[in-house]
């Protein structure tokens, strides 16, 4: 198999009931841009690609599909059952940005034991985030 040397293998794939609010939020609170954005019939959409730097998130709205009646929203579960971890250079200054808009921090930023900076908080319909210096592919 060949190596993928310009991006991630494993890519996120997330739903939220308003996608289009969702990407707007996305590019403006945590910094990603729209690669790729699929509208689908009822003015939600299909398919989405988010880019930030190198890694990338896909997205779309909840659908009665075989993929879609697999998934469940955080609110549906109770509560999130994963979370996402991203990599960043500048912790502090990503957490400057998520105070300023509002966002819910649900671990403030912080050293961790194991080397890095970083915080985690909610995004608009409650998928649990993580960001931090740590990076686990560096010696």
């Amino acid at each position: 198999m060949k190596e993928c040397n310009d991006g991630n293998r494993l890519i996120p794939c997330l739903r939220y009931r308003d996608a289009p609010a969702a990407i707007d939020w996305l590019c403006r609170v945590f910094g990603f841009e729209a690669q790729l954005v699929v509208p689908d019939a009822q003015g939600g959409i299909a398919h989405a690609q988010l880019r930030r730097g190198r890694d990338m998130l896909m997205l779309g709205s909840p659908a009665d599909s075989p993929h879609g009646r697999c998934m469940r929203q955080p609110d549906q579960a109770a509560g999130c059952t994963q979370c996402l971890y991203l990599v960043v250079e500048d912790a502090d200054a990503l957490y400057a940005r998520v105070q300023a808009a509002g966002v819910e921090v649900v671990i403030e930023l912080r050293d961790e034991d194991y080397g890095g900076r970083g915080f985690t908080c909610l995004d608009i319909e409650g998928h649990l985030w993580s960001f931090g210096t740590y990076d686990p592919w560096r010696s």
